[in-house]
């Protein structure tokens, strides 16, 4: 019976053995994933929300995997830039696309020339976090709330200049729509992200600017720049002072949200595999902290989850800019 019973278990770990040499043989098994360094394409310039984020969750995929998770900022065209390079990689894994809302945005200015359909030709991974959008102000503007800034800029037409993050972006779009919903007039300046038009607005470059929540919470701290509102539709513990522009005007409502994508014919072992890391990594106490600090909400979520709100987003945002007739 000792025998018998030997001669079993020897046959399981055996049948086991070459089931893990099988596996491992393999191209593209997610247990093999990854074994080399991994890109990390921000299609903005560093020092913006996405910048941010994706440096300190390559950190900690790193310390996870064993493996660097390289931060390449590639900007442009609204994103568009960095976005191509994803597209067009090998499908493997080590070539990962972390961008923002921007990409349910941009394919409704863009039509039939962008390259690339995202809804086709990406495969999404994971929403990461989400962001309000904060209505800030230059010091010197004499406008402590939203009517009176819009007051202001009734009673002299164009005297404003607004800062956005990118063509295209939820800065854009919530600029827009201040323009729509209020009819007042001014000139939008963009810059390539939002490290970039906050210092433009600090320096008093620009006027005022529809912000994330991350990259606002430590200017408003140091009084570098005035809060007035926030774009969600009620008022959150980020910013417990400040009113919600909806309670202004009823029906003006953005957010920015961040997501990691993958060529669209990545295995679904590898986008699994990367889906999991990336959930772990945003339990992270330290990763917590800093998304608490910087008025960060922390999503994960399934492919699934995002690949719908990515298609609800693009229908959203393209009633508002077909609605405004709004251009690049």
């Amino acid at each position: 019976m000792q025998c018998k019973s030997f001669s079993s278990v020897s046959a399981i770990i055996s049948t086991l053995a070459v089931v893990a040499l099988m596996s491992q043989s393999l191209p593209g098994m997610a247990q093999n994933y990854p074994v080399k360094p991994v890109r990390i394409v921000v299609p903005f310039a560093a020092g913006g929300g996405t910048d941010v984020q994706a440096r300190v969750l390559s950190k900690h995929l790193q310390d996870m995997t064993g493996q660097p998770f390289i931060v390449d900022n590639r900007a442009g065209a609204s994103g568009l830039i960095g976005a191509e390079i994803v597209v067009a990689a090998p499908p493997d894994g080590y070539t990962v696309l972390m961008t923002t809302a921007t990409l349910a945005i941009v394919p409704t200015f863009m039509g039939k020339t962008m390259k690339f359909q995202p809804m086709r030709d990406l495969a999404p991974v994971i929403q990461v976090s989400t962001t309000p959008m904060v209505f800030i102000v230059h010091p010197s503007v004499p406008a402590n709330t939203p009517r009176e800034f819009i007051a202001l800029a009734k009673s002299k037409a164009g005297i404003f200049n607004a800062a956005i993050n990118v063509p295209g972006s939820t800065s854009h779009l919530s600029a827009e729509m201040l323009k729509q919903f209020t009819g007042i007039q001014f000139t939008s300046i963009p810059y390539k992200g939002g490290g970039l038009s906050m210092v433009a607005l600090m320096s008093g470059e620009t006027d005022f600017q529809f912000a994330e929540g991350l990259l606002a919470m430590p200017q408003i701290k140091a009084n570098k720049v005035r809060a007035l509102a926030v774009t969600t539709p009620e008022m959150v513990a980020f910013f417990p002072k400040l009113p919600a522009m909806h309670s202004i005007l009823p029906g003006f409502i953005s957010d920015n949200w961040f997501a990691f994508y993958l060529p669209a014919t990545a295995s679904k072992e590898i986008v699994g595999t990367l889906n999991a890391a990336i959930r772990k990594t945003l339990e992270h106490k330290d990763v917590r902290a800093m998304f608490e600090r910087d008025a960060l909400v922390a999503r994960g979520g399934s492919p699934e989850n995002l690949a719908t709100h990515l298609k609800s987003e693009t229908t959203r945002y393209a009633d508002i800019i077909r609605k405004g007739n709004i251009t690049m």
